[in-house]
């Protein structure tokens, strides 16, 4: 019997066949790095299945195999030449094969000798992208591909990488724009970085196969490439496996005993080789002062239910998540909420109000304010008072808790952004323009890669002894590093915490652009989700060599500098929806074209309740963002 084994860079497949390649078993799934252990499960498992046979010709492939086998002494088989096997004796006279896989993509050409082109650091367009996006949209997979075959427009959206595709996703989710289209244009723009990142230029015709996860497991995927290219393409039974059918079948294969190689593999053990960074603690007498220190840097709570008064709202609709923070005339927070903003905050902001005037009707809200990615939005649809800029919410709520502050980092989901203050006033700004790599979706990319739920992966890097030194790179590129990291004998907990440093290093370095601690200030002050965790705030630290303040709100610095200004600036009497006013609230939103130039932006008409409109999406010039 022949055992065919792919090991991808997110998958292990797995294929058997019978002495005449029949194909009697095949096992698909994500190996989520640890490599040796799920082969070692696997090669259990066939061995159980199959207990009569004790030898079998075994060959391995995929972008991940080869130190597998090379360390274990098994018959290896570059994927390419793997897929070509399969793919000559299975769908004989093709022309083109697009195999797109978690972080590879290829396209094969077959006429007139095989010529390939794959991606090289780039994960742009791949089943890793895909994973992105449907995040960012908060679907799952399935219903992203269901919510494609609706689709009524397609919208212009990069897939170079997710941090270009989520500048271009985020404000159509923000304004309203419908997700139907928004997932038929991901896939869409899969297509387009196939064809021009990979082909180049020649054309894609004849007989076309599709194969991998994302081709097999997509039909409008499929069917974006039919569109474009102007074919019918075939996605053939077992698409999954032809890397694994095709190192069945070579005859590179080497006969072995299964018991023998099942025992090589689980008694190999990697030795730790990998270029390591600082530590972050020296001991536990080193992390409970920092935790000490950290501690004092707070602002009250107070118990809304035993509060009445008057209050003041602020709301800082961001590109990921959604905060508000009520206070009380003493800047004191009677009631938050942080919650992801599920590409639509208007539900979310209404959820909140209604559940706060239902729980604290003897709690008037005075004045109120918004700031953030959604401001435009939020402002309209519930009258808020006031819209505020960013910086100046930011600044508003450093000055709080350092009064004398002269600079101010803030690192959220997607952006960075960092405010010199000089004599008072903000003097200097720095943002991330296109690349989120120093932002905490960086670290939620490699967190969810590794199957760990964000808070867990950044615990485990409190528990490093040995950092791994990954350097300031994009979250695509940093993916090998990682990979390499895992092989080289790297633990889980040396992993997180290289990734928190890099954080550290590409806000410091590519963001800021930093020669010096001095060069930023003496009094800082830092905000923003990522800095809750705490190896971040001490990595910074560490390479700022400096202590720095982290309020205990910092995830909350945007929407209580809002709160902070509605409370400075109120007016007589407040233009905020009231309770009775909610139950009648209605938010709609259409796309249309607009017509007034050459530009045809595609708009996203918000309806509200009396007939108000809010209108977002343009791209040119034209003021037609307005209410009425």
């Amino acid at each position: 019997m022949k055992i065919g084994l792919d090991v991808g860079s997110t998958t292990l497949k797995c294929v058997v066949l019978d002495d005449n390649d029949k194909l009697v078993f095949h096992s698909y799934y994500r190996h989520y790095s640890e490599i040796k252990e799920k082969t070692v499960e696997l090669l259990r498992q066939i061995r159980d299945k199959f207990p009569q046979e004790k030898n079998f010709s075994l060959c391995v492939s995929g972008s991940a195999g080869m130190g597998l086998a090379e360390n274990n002494g098994i018959a290896f088989i570059q994927e390419v030449y793997a897929t070509r096997i399969a793919v000559n004796r299975l769908i004989p006279y093709t022309d083109v094969v697009i195999e797109l896989g978690g972080e590879d993509a290829k396209i094969l050409f077959l006429t007139d000798g095989l010529e390939v082109r794959m991606n090289g650091s780039c994960a742009g367009g791949t089943g890793a992208f895909i994973d992105q996006m449907a995040s960012l949209l908060d679907v799952s997979l399935v219903e992203m591909n269901e919510m494609a075959k609706k689709f009524n427009k397609i919208y212009t959206i990069a897939s170079r990488c997710g941090v270009f595709a989520k500048s271009d996703v985020q404000p159509l989710l923000n304004q309203g724009a419908n997700k139907d289209d928004i997932s038929a244009s991901i896939f869409a723009a899969v297509v387009n970085q196939t064809i021009g990142g990979l082909a180049q230029g020649r054309e894609i015709e004849g007989k076309v196969v599709y194969l991998g996860g994302p081709l097999t497991f997509f039909s409008e995927l499929r069917e974006s490439f039919d569109r474009i290219l102007n074919i019918k393409g075939i996605c053939p039974e077992n698409s999954l496996y032809f890397v694994a059918l095709g190192a069945a079948y070579t005859d590179l294969s080497q006969e072995v005993d299964l018991d023998e190689i099942i025992d090589k593999v689980y008694k190999y053990e990697v030795k730790e080789d990998y270029n390591s960074t600082m530590t972050l603690f020296e001991g536990k007498e080193d992390y409970d002062e920092f935790v000490r220190r950290h501690s004092s840097e707070r602002v009250d709570y107070l118990d809304p239910t035993e509060y009445t008064g008057d209050a003041f709202l602020g709301i800082d609709a961001g590109s990921t998540t959604v905060k508000a923070a009520v206070i009380n005339s003493d800047d004191k927070i009677l009631y938050s909420t942080y919650l992801p903003n599920s590409g639509n905050p208007v539900p979310i902001i209404k959820s909140f109000l209604e559940d706060f005037y239902e729980k604290f009707p003897n709690i008037m809200i005075k004045s109120s304010a918004v700031t953030g990615y959604g401001e435009d939005i939020i402002k309209n649809a519930f009258d808020i008072d006031y819209g505020l800029v960013e910086t100046i919410a930011h600044y508003t709520a450093a000055k709080k808790f350092k009064s004398d502050v002269d600079f101010i980092i803030d690192i959220g989901g997607q952006d960075i952004k960092c405010f010199k203050i000089r004599d008072g006033v903000i003097d200097n700004i720095f943002l991330n323009e296109a690349c989120s790599s120093g932002c905490g979706s960086f670290l939620q990319t490699f967190a969810s890669a590794l199957d760990y739920s964000i808070e867990d992966f950044a615990k485990l890097g409190l528990e490093s002894t040995r950092p791994v030194d990954l350097g300031s790179r994009c979250t695509v590129f940093m993916n090998s590093q990682v990979k390499q990291a895992q092989k080289d004998g790297a633990s889980i907990e040396d992993i997180s915490a290289g990734l928190s440093i890099s954080v550290v290093k590409n806000a410091l370095y590519k963001v800021i652009r930093a020669s010096s601690a001095d060069s930023l200030g003496k009094n800082i002050v830092v905000q923003g989700g990522t800095f809750h965790n705490d190896v971040v705030l001490r990595a910074f630290e560490k390479e700022l060599n400096r202590n720095v303040v982290r309020p205990n709100i910092s995830g909350l610095m945007g929407a209580y500098g809002a709160a902070l200004f509605a409370k400075e600036n109120a007016k007589e009497k407040t233009s905020l929806i009231k309770e009775e006013q909610l139950k009648e609230f209605v938010h709609k939103a259409k796309v249309v074209t607009c017509g007034l130039c050459n530009n045809s932006c595609k708009l996203t008409v918000n309806t509200f309740n009396n007939n108000r409109k809010f209108i977002g999406g343009n791209r040119c010039e034209r003021p037609i963002v307005s209410k009425s």
